[in-house]
């Protein structure tokens, strides 16, 4: 099932940890229109940096997330966020180009300077918040 034009639910839910184990990682139908307002924001970055984006990680079932170490709270359980790669860019390189395109993200995080974490608002209706930040072995700030 296609998300949008170069994202399809299969690699939205894509898990190696779910996979391993033989978990589960099925949306339910409010967590597919996240995905879908998520996928439809990754095909924006797409066409701001004119090249392919790599899906590491965007839903997560509670058992995964558990599994991985993230928090409750975290917008991957919603299935808002995606953690990203861009080839032969760094992830400050695709951050600083979402900015600049003044993308709608809720969401946009340099995680140990190795991926792009992007992600939309929770709540379809809200504005995104537009937070940038970077996260690494020293924590979270914003990103300069």
């Amino acid at each position: 099932m296609k998300l949008a034009p170069h994202f399809s639910l299969a690699e939205m839910t894509a898990s190696e940890t779910a996979a391993r184990n033989g978990w589960d990682n099925t949306p339910n139908d409010d967590e597919i229109r996240n995905l879908t307002r998520t996928a439809q924001l990754l095909e924006m970055v797409r066409d701001v940096v004119g090249k392919p984006v790599l899906v590491n990680s965007a839903f997560r079932s509670k058992q995964v997330n558990d599994a991985v170490g993230s928090s409750d709270r975290s917008q991957h359980r919603l299935g808002c966020a995606a953690d990203i790669r861009v080839p032969q860019m760094t992830p400050r390189a695709v951050v600083e180009a979402c900015i600049a395109a003044e993308l709608p993200y809720d969401q946009i995080i340099v995680e140990f300077d190795a991926w792009t974490h992007i992600s939309v608002p929770n709540d379809p209706a809200s504005a995104p918040r537009r937070q940038a930040l970077i996260i690494d072995r020293n924590g979270a700030r914003p990103f300069a």
